[in-house]
């Protein structure tokens, strides 16, 4: 519950960023900033799944298709009392997965051809857990909507950008200083880092939790912590750089090669400290 709480805190953070951009438009343009917020929530809600496996060319597969999937999935549903969600498989060679939709009722996990190529049985169990457990914790809902607000709010800052090189803001903020145009030109600078930092500390926290709760549900905490390491030098070798920034912290890892530079606002936690982790839990006695 503390964790659920700080994540919508986080939420209404980033909301607030956006509605402040839109005030230096004037109160129209604060009005407006709110309604796109209110719309890209709603959006976000209904739509983020379909539009984010589109974006990536999922195919969904029935269980003739993708066997193993099914079997894998079915049997972690039930351990943990949640509904079958949709399987979908995404053609790319870049080991990876994420899950996706607004509630368990509506779920759907995508995996990577390259990730059954890369994983033994074992370590995709670990994988799909880790998948479901962002389902039944609900973040995949609350991550996707946090960036689509970051997005717009980089968006609105760019025009804030312009809008202050231009000379233009409300007509209060026009009729101001060179003092004011530069603390115009800060804020837009600087708001979209502040959405950045917010995305980023909604995503890793909650990655370490579908660490721990697909470590549990798998059976093994070591199943996910060696798929974790092969998947870190999976995406190295083969990295999916065409991979949309703002869809990134849905996968179970970046999709960025390491020598990205969007790999300096990573919205995933440290591959090395989550195996430390699973690790410990793996061998704490019982």
């Amino acid at each position: 519950m503390v964790n659920r709480m700080r994540t919508y805190f986080l939420l209404g953070i980033l909301t607030v960023i956006f509605v402040l951009i839109g005030s230096f438009f004037g109160k129209e343009g604060m009005y407006i900033a709110f309604f796109f917020a209110l719309v890209m929530n709603w959006i976000s809600y209904f739509f983020s799944d379909r539009i984010v496996l589109a974006m990536y060319r999922a195919k969904q597969v029935t269980q003739d298709e993708a066997p193993v999937l099914y079997r894998i999935v079915g049997e972690l549903t039930q351990t943990a009392s949640l509904p079958m969600p949709r399987i979908y498989i995404i053609p790319s060679a870049t080991p990876n997965a994420f899950a996706t939709g607004r509630d368990p009722s509506h779920s759907a996990v995508a995996v990577t051809g390259g990730i059954l190529e890369l994983l033994n049985e074992d370590e995709l169990k670990g994988v799909l857990a880790h998948e479901l457990g962002h389902i039944k914790n609900r973040d995949i809902l609350v991550a996707t909507v946090a960036a689509t607000i970051a997005g717009a709010i980089t968006m609105l800052a760019r025009m804030l950008q312009w809008a202050a090189f231009l000379g233009g803001g409300s007509d209060e903020r026009r009729e101001g200083n060179i003092f004011g145009v530069v603390a115009l030109l800060a804020f837009a600078i600087l708001a979209p880092i502040a959405a950045m930092i917010v995305q980023m500390a909604i995503s890793r926290g909650r990655e370490y939790l579908a660490d721990e709760d697909g470590a549990k549900l798998a059976g093994n905490p070591l199943y996910l912590a060696k798929a974790l390491r092969k998947l870190a030098m999976g995406v190295k070798a083969r990295p999916m750089n065409n991979a949309n920034p703002a869809t990134a912290h849905m996968f179970i890892v970046t999709p960025f090669s390491g020598r990205s530079i969007l790999n300096l606002f990573s919205t995933h936690p440290p591959i090395e400290e989550r195996i430390r982790r699973l690790e410990s839990m793996a061998y704490q006695p019982r």
